[in-house]
């Protein structure tokens, strides 16, 4: 595998308002994800990992209808983090509350049929087995992206029980409430961006959304521009020699990181977290470079 440095060409032809932010569909978010998993497990040498993976979202969509409501923020909240250039969604105040250890339940218990290596049932019965602090520090460890090395299976559970939960929380916003708040910051719960995204959507031809990592929320980002510093300058992408240029690394010499842009307007099945885990081959290459890897992925924790 190699690298190629070339431009980002913008887009030539229709003028754009693109909306601030797109909110996820819980009926499709999960289901699109387990299959585009499933079509890179197809052709990789990585195929137990990515169907792993594609079971355990399979488990994410599957406890969707037996989950008792989450409940959204109020208007006081809502108002004052649009007033503050917040996150509509608090992270740093959630709590171990009913809900989420109904969800964090729920998670573990519809995984445990999901077919996988040996050392990932070892982990699942450690975490399902973790007591009411445990459980509450790893959920703290994951939002907080501190996840100890020799329980970053266990961590992997919860990371997938919290999208669940989060996702359910973004689909209820209003998405007319939202602000932006960073760069780097998804408007929603502020995640990390685990992508980018080109699209061809009305309204949004050629332009481009970072996706969260957590609650799947896609907001506006301006093309050549770092997901990370936001910095415009030293802007260049890389990819892997004869791939089919839908994926690539976008680096930024100001800080030296790079999140991978995907080109969905060329391949409209591309899902953000699953072409991510799905291209791991472009991160070894760029772990050769002189750039460290920006993006959060719950399913590639270690890379």
């Amino acid at each position: 595998m190699s690298a190629s440095l070339q431009p980002d060409p913008s887009v030539i032809g229709d003028v754009s308002t693109p909306p601030l932010a797109v909110l996820p569909d819980l009926a499709t978010v999960f289901v699109a994800r387990a299959a585009r998993l499933r079509v890179y497990a197809e052709v990789s040498p990585l195929e137990p990992y990515l169907s792993f993976v594609a079971g355990l979202v399979d488990a994410q969509q599957a406890i969707l209808a037996g989950l008792p409501p989450v409940e959204p923020p109020d208007e006081e909240t809502l108002e004052r983090a649009a007033a503050h250039q917040m996150p509509a969604l608090d992270r740093s105040s959630l709590t171990l509350d009913d809900t989420l250890e109904q969800t964090l339940d729920a998670l573990f218990d519809a995984s445990a049929r999901v077919a996988m290596p040996a050392e990932a049932g070892e982990a699942l019965a450690r975490v399902s087995a973790a007591d009411g602090a445990q459980r509450a520090q790893m959920v703290r460890d994951v939002l907080a992206h501190a996840m100890p090395v020799e329980s970053l299976a266990e961590h992997i559970y919860v990371a997938a029980a919290l999208q669940v939960h989060f996702v359910r929380l973004a689909a209820g916003l209003d998405v007319a409430k939202l602000v932006p708040v960073g760069d780097g910051i998804c408007p929603a719960c502020g995640g990390p961006p685990v992508a980018s995204l080109v699209v061809d959507r009305p309204n949004a031809h050629g332009s481009r959304f970072c996706v969260c990592s957590l609650c799947a929320t896609q907001w506006h980002y301006v093309r050549i521009r770092c997901c990370s510093c936001g910095s415009t300058k030293g802007i260049g992408y890389q990819e892997i020699d004869h791939s089919p240029g839908t994926v690539k690394a976008e680096t930024c010499e100001e800080c030296r990181t790079y999140v991978k842009v995907m080109y969905q307007n060329k391949d409209t099945t591309i899902e953000a977290v699953a072409d991510d885990v799905g291209t791991l081959g472009l991160d070894l290459m760029m772990r050769e470079g002189p750039y460290r890897r920006a993006a959060f992925n719950p399913f590639l924790l270690g890379y």
